[in-house]
């Protein structure tokens, strides 16, 4: 096998992405604005074949790149999730898109040129690596939040996401500085060989400014000020985007980061990881009681399943792993199923984002509201839900590793943040009706239905997906 067919081995889906992302801005470019459609359906596809490519590539592990990207079991889980989260965002987007009148061959292509990102992130095995995939990333994150330049709130999200997101970047890389120049080495195994169990003072401080940067993507606090702001004012289908593929790639090389770079030192890390748990479980379940707007409830919810889902890498086992690999995989279908929902709140050809407009849904569209409540007690990890398998898992992965106090934390915020998913219940069935939503497009309602049923049977056969993270989070050990 020659070297470039070995390198195309390991990594065709991103080739393949990166080819044809050129084609899709060459048929834009040809087609002008007439191709909005057609590109969205070809970035579609070319998302389908990425994730076909995957779930079919070599099933050994490989570094490549001099060892900076590296092509193993959980790279590959986190990466066909983090393709499912962009392909469902295009399906969904289309309607909203075309009554906006923001169906522009733009948009699909920055989709696809930030999932490239993602993938690169996700395999990440060196500091450059990570930063150029996070900026990559980052980059058409910029453009899309800002993506409706009529929409003075959008271009405010736009801006404030690329202030604080420069800002963030700039101490990621000063902290990955500090790791090179007390490690002398770029690579994560590098690192992990060369940090002893006595870290040095500037060690300590490089760890903490890279986790800075990371805490920023997964939008964990303290540096979650971005996020409600972000996720109320770009369009809806750009904050479905945001809430899926991205927080999937950032919560998937933090994982790497630490357990691979940073094995010797795991009472230092896991301060710091058990800190930001804790912070973003109260802050997401206290600080979305009493939000008006839905978009700005989920970017709260969000924030608050960032801590949940570090309960399990807290515990720095491959049981944690595998619990933050299975929680990222069920918060994703669930927000996506979420945001459909709120992309079919339309009355007399308007979107509406107000908790309160879904007042009386059961009595206008029972079928919608059973969905929705169906959601809402999944996110609250209500059994025999999926979401109160994600809980469980990471409450788990927390006892075992004794960590007692985050384990009860678990329990107790899970508990307060059930307050605001019951009372979007209540509200659909015990409100006063309010006017009747329009009828949804065909792929928003195909996404909303597909989510909840998946919720509602994970408990019947879950194994499939349960031991595919299992077989992954070993591959990082």
């Amino acid at each position: 096998m020659t070297v470039f067919s070995f390198v195309l081995a390991h990594a065709f889906p991103e080739f393949l992405l990166s080819v044809g992302a050129l084609v899709l801005i060459m048929v834009g470019a040809i087609r002008g604005e007439r191709s909005g459609r057609l590109v969205t359906e070809l970035a579609i596809g070319l998302l389908a074949l990425a994730i076909l490519a995957t779930l079919l590539s070599s099933k050994a592990s490989a570094e490549i790149f001099d060892g900076a990207f590296i092509d193993d079991r959980f790279a590959r889980f986190m990466k066909i999730l983090a393709l499912l989260g962009s392909l469902i965002t295009l399906v969904m987007s289309q309607d909203y898109m075309r009554r906006a009148r923001l169906e522009q061959f733009e948009f699909p292509v920055l989709v696809i040129l930030s999932t490239i990102g993602m993938q690169v992130l996700i395999s990440a095995n060196s500091l450059i690596a990570l930063y150029l995939g996070l900026e990559l990333m980052s980059l058409a994150l910029y453009v899309v939040a800002a993506f409706n330049r009529d929409d003075m709130r959008a271009s405010e999200a736009g801006l404030k996401y690329f202030v604080l997101g420069a800002l963030s970047s700039g101490m990621m890389l000063y902290g990955a500085s500090l790791l090179y120049g007390f490690a002398g080495t770029v690579t994560f195994p590098g690192i992990a060989a060369a940090v002893t169990a006595a870290p040095s003072t500037g060690v300590i401080f490089g760890l903490v400014f890279l986790m800075v940067g990371l805490a920023f993507k997964m939008s964990a606090v303290p540096f979650h000020m971005w996020t409600p702001d972000v996720y109320e004012g770009a369009p809806t289908p750009v904050t479905a985007f945001f809430a899926a593929a991205p927080k999937v790639a950032a919560v998937a090389i933090t994982v790497r980061v630490i357990i691979t770079a940073f094995p010797a030192i795991t009472t230092q890390w896991q301060q710091i990881i058990v800190f930001i748990s804790i912070m973003s479980m109260a802050l997401g379940s206290f600080a979305a009681i009493g939000q008006a707007n839905f978009k700005r409830l989920m970017a709260y919810s969000s924030i608050g399943h960032v801590g949940f889902a570090l309960v399990g890498l807290a515990a720095g086992t491959p049981a944690g792993v595998q619990g933050v690999m299975l929680y990222m995989a069920i918060y994703m279908l669930m927000t996506l199923g979420t945001f459909a929902a709120i992309l079919s709140m339309r009355v007399n050809g308007k979107y509406i984002e107000n908790v309160a407009d879904l007042s009386g849904l059961a009595s206008t569209r029972p079928l919608m509201a059973f969905l929705l409540a169906m959601l809402m007690f999944s996110l609250a990890g209500i059994p025999p839900l999926a979401g109160f398998f994600a809980k469980w898992y990471v409450f788990l992965a927390a006892v075992q590793a004794k960590l007692y106090v985050l384990a009860v934390l678990v329990v107790v915020t899970s508990a307060v943040a059930a307050y605001y998913y019951l009372r979007i219940v209540k509200i659909m069935y015990f409100d006063e009706a309010a006017a009747p939503f329009d009828r949804p497009a065909p792929a928003v309602q195909a996404v909303l239905a597909l989510s909840t049923i998946l919720m509602l049977i994970f408990w019947i056969y879950p194994s499939p997906v349960v031991e595919a993270a299992t077989s992954a989070a070993q591959s990082l050990f």
